[in-house]
C-alpha cells in the first residue's frame, strides 16, 4: 500500500506534466529537523496563462484523484510565481526568469532531489 503522502506527490506531479510543466524537481525535507513540510515541487512554466494553467491542474487534479488536501495560493496576480500549499507539499509554479532569480533549489541544496523530465 502507497503512503498517502508519496500518492500526493505523485498526483502533483502528474498534474504538472499534464499541463507540460518544465523542469520539474522535488526537494525532499524528511531527513531535514524541524522541517514544516515533507517536499517541494518546483516547476516552471513559458508564461503567466502557463504559470496559471499548472497550477489550476494541480490543484484540479487532487481533487479529482483525493490524495490530498488543499489550503491555499498564493501569486495568481501576476502569476510570475504561484505556490501551493497542501500542508506537507507546497507547490511552486515559476516563470524561468524568477525561477531563476530566487533559486529555490539552491538554498535546499542539503535536500535530497528527484528530477523529473
Amino acid at each position: 500500500m502507497r503512503r498517502k503522502k508519496d500518492s500526493l506527490l505523485e498526483t502533483i506531479i502528474e498534474g504538472i506534466k499534464e499541463k507540460k510543466g518544465k523542469e520539474i524537481v522535488s526537494l525532499n525535507f524528511s531527513k531535514i529537523e524541524n522541517a514544516e513540510v515533507s517536499h517541494f515541487v518546483i516547476c516552471e512554466g513559458d508564461s503567466t496563462t502557463h504559470v496559471a494553467a499548472i497550477a489550476d491542474s494541480v490543484i484540479d487534479m487532487v481533487a479529482k484523484q483525493k490524495t490530498g488536501r488543499f489550503y491555499g495560493k498564493d501569486g495568481y496576480e501576476n502569476a510570475e510565481w504561484i505556490i501551493l500549499d497542501f500542508a506537507s507539499i507546497f507547490v511552486h509554479v515559476f516563470q524561468p526568469h524568477v525561477r531563476s532569480y530566487y533559486s529555490i533549489e539552491e538554498l535546499w541544496a542539503d535536500c535530497p532531489r528527484n528530477d523529473y523530465n
